[in-house]
C-alpha cells in the first residue's frame, strides 16, 4: 500500500520553534492549490497499478483552507489515483480554525481523521510558543471534533522552559479527559534559524533543558500506558485500532508520495524532495515541470534508514530482514554495534528482533546513529 502527503505551505503566524517550510503570506494561496492539483496529476503514473491507503495533509498549517479547498484537492487525488475504500484521510488543524461550522463541514467530507496542534493546555505555554489559539479555544475544538470524529489525534510539547513536570501531568490528564484515541507528543527542541534559538542566543528565555525533557518523557510513558494507549513510535501513543497509518507506513518503509513545497517523496529505492519556495514551486507547475531533486538511495543508506525507523517504533528491528535484505555483513555488523548496548541495557533482543529497552527509549536515535554503517573514509 502507499500514501499521498499534501503539504499546505501557510500558516496564521509563525510558532518560535518551527523549522517546516510555510509563509505566514496567504495571497498565493489560490495559485498554490492550483499547482499542488497539478503535481498530484502529474504524478499519477507513479503510483500505476498501486492502491492508496493514507491521505495526510501536513503543513505548515492547513485547517487555514476552507473545506470545500480541501474537499477538491481529495477529489483530485481520488479522481486520478486508485483509493482504497477504508482509506485513512487525515487533517492537521490548529485549534483556533475550528469552528462548529468548520468541523460540521469536515465531519461530511471524506475527511476522517483529525491531528490537532493542541501543544500545551497552559497560557504560558502557549504565549511562549507563538500559537495562535487559546487553551480555551483548544478544548472546545475537542469537546466538538469529539462529537463528530471518532478517530482523532492531539499534539502535546514537553520540555517547554515556562512549564515544570507537575504541569506536565495536568497537561496529560487533561488531554486524557477528552477520551482522545491518540497522542503526539514531542520534545521541544531548537533548531537553527527559528526565533527560539535566536531568543536563547540573546538570553531573553532560557536554555531547554534534556534532564527536565527526559522527565517528562518517561511520565508521558507512564501516564498513557495506564490508560490504555500502546507506544507503538517513540513520539506515538495510540489506542488499539487507532495507530495512525500514514505515520506507520513510513516508519515500516513503505511508499509515499508527498505532494507540494518542501514535501519528500520515497518509492523504495530512491527519495525526492521539492524545492522549498513557493513561487519558484507555482512557476514550474505552471510550466508543468516537477520541482524537485531526486537522490538514489544506496544499500547503506537503506539500512541506515531500517534501523533509524524501526529502533524507534515497537516492531524493532529484525535481524532477518536486516540479513536479507542487505546480507550477512549487515546482519554481522548491526549485532556487533549493538553488543555493548546490549550489555548496559539500552538495547535487547526479542529472539530475532532487536528493541529499546524502556531505560534506552529517550535515546533511541543516538542508540540509531550507533549502529549506523558510516562510509569508508578514504586514504590519503
Amino acid at each position: 500500500m502507499a500514501g499521498i502527503y499534501i503539504h499546505i505551505p501557510f500558516c496564521k503566524q509563525a510558532c518560535h520553534y518551527c523549522d517546516f517550510h510555510f509563509s505566514t503570506n496567504l495571497k498565493k494561496k489560490q495559485e498554490m492549490l492550483l499547482a499542488l492539483e497539478k503535481e498530484t496529476i502529474l504524478r499519477k503514473q507513479e503510483y500505476e497499478g498501486q492502491t492508496l491507503s493514507t491521505i495526510y495533509f501536513g503543513g505548515g498549517t492547513p485547517s487555514v483552507l476552507e473545506v470545500e479547498e480541501i474537499d477538491k484537492l481529495v477529489q483530485t487525488v481520488f479522481d486520478h489515483y486508485s483509493v482504497a475504500n477504508d482509506a485513512e484521510i487525515t487533517l492537521e488543524a490548529n485549534p483556533d480554525d475550528l469552528s462548529s461550522e468548520k468541523l460540521r463541514s469536515l465531519s461530511k467530507s471524506k475527511v476522517n481523521r483529525l491531528s490537532i496542534g493542541v501543544q500545551s493546555f497552559f497560557e504560558k505555554d502557549l504565549k511562549f510558543m507563538n500559537r495562535a489559539h487559546s487553551v480555551e479555544e483548544a478544548k472546545i475544538s475537542l469537546t466538538e471534533a469529539t462529537e463528530l470524529f471518532e478517530n482523532i489525534s492531539i499534539d502535546l510539547i514537553y520540555g517547554v522552559p515556562t512549564s515544570d513536570s507537575k504541569m506536565w501531568q495536568q497537561n496529560i490528564e487533561t488531554a486524557l479527559s477528552f477520551g482522545i484515541p491518540h497522542i503526539s507528543s514531542y520534545a521541544l527542541t531548537v533548531e537553527p534559524g527559528t526565533a527560539l534559538k535566536k531568543f536563547i542566543e540573546k538570553g531573553i528565555v532560557a536554555e531547554v533543558d534534556d534532564d527536565v525533557a527526559e522527565e517528562q518523557f518517561h511520565i508521558l510513558i507512564s501516564e498513557l500506558e495506564k490508560a490504555g494507549y500502546v507506544h507503538y513510535e517513540f513520539s506515538n501513543f495510540g489506542k488499539p485500532g487507532f495507530f495512525s497509518r500514514n505515520n506507520t507506513a513510513y516508519w515500516q518503509g513503505d511508499t509515499y508520495m508527498g505532494i507540494g513545497p518542501s514535501a519528500h517523496s520515497f518509492n523504495g529505492k530512491q527519495r525526492s524532495w521539492n524545492i522549498s519556495n513557493n513561487p519558484l514551486y507555482i512557476k514550474a507547475l505552471n510550466q508543468s515541470r516537477l520541482p524537485r531533486e531526486v537522490e538514489l538511495l544506496s544499500q547503506r543508506d537503506r539500512y541506515n534508514e531500517y534501523v533509524m525507523t524501526g529502533l524507534r517504533t515497537m516492531w524493532g528491528v529484525s535481524l532477518d530482514r536486516v540479513g536479507k535484505q542487505f546480507g550477512p555483513h549487515f546482519r554481522n555488523y548491526l549485532l556487533q554495534q549493538a553488543e555493548q548496548h546490549l550489555v548496559d541495557r539500552y538495547l535487547f533482543l526479542d529472539g530475532d528482533t532487536l528493541l529499546v529497552t524502556r531505560k534506552g527509549k529517550f535515546l533511541s536515535d543516538g542508540l540509531a546513529a550507533d549502529l549506523f554503517m558510516l562510509p569508508l573514509e578514504k586514504k590519503n
